[in-house]
């Protein structure tokens, strides 16, 4: 998620193609949290609601880095990643930070790696099979960066049955 070398934001996880999780409306996927026994097809990596488990510092054992990167605001980022299980900061947030005018200075094929703003381990690597101006525009009309499955570092990410997506150091990433 964010980090010195990552983005403070909430992120969408797509499976299959884009815009395909959008049908889905958003206050259902709200009442639903906690109150379902999802699967997610691979590659998604499924993990334990026990995960997110309270620790020292919220779900997490420590607080997430200094300086974090695209000048990311730490107290919000620290309060989504580790006091927060439902939410996210408002839609549109990285629009608002140096993010997308930094990614579109990328040449062709580059791409960005977001990491864990607790641990620095990578998260997403982005864009995978599309290219960048399909990703950012795909993440501008979700509102958050968001990644499919293919971006996804999946030994260090895991899905909860309710569609929270977690690190497996226990940061909030979002909801699929």
């Amino acid at each position: 998620i964010n980090l010195n070398n990552s983005l403070c934001l909430h992120r969408s996880i797509i499976h299959s193609t884009p815009y395909s999780f959008l049908k889905n409306n958003i206050s259902k996927q709200m009442s639903n949290m906690g109150n379902t026994s999802k699967k997610f097809p691979d590659p998604c990596v499924m993990g334990d609601e026990s995960i997110m488990a309270p620790k020292k510092h919220g779900t997490s054992n420590v607080p997430v880095q200094e300086n974090l990167r695209w000048k990311c605001d730490r107290e919000t980022a620290d309060r989504i990643c580790n006091f927060n299980r439902h939410y996210a900061e408002y839609s549109g947030y990285f629009l608002k930070t140096p993010f997308t005018k930094d990614a579109k200075k990328m040449g062709e094929g580059e791409q960005i790696t977001f990491y864990d703003s607790n641990t620095g381990k990578p998260l997403f690597i982005a864009p995978v099979g599309r290219s960048m101006s399909d990703f950012l525009a795909e993440s501008k009309a979700h509102g958050w960066p968001s990644f499919r499955d293919d971006e996804v570092v999946w030994e260090n990410v895991r899905c909860l049955s309710n569609g929270e997506a977690v690190s497996v150091d226990v940061t909030h990433l979002g909801h699929n």
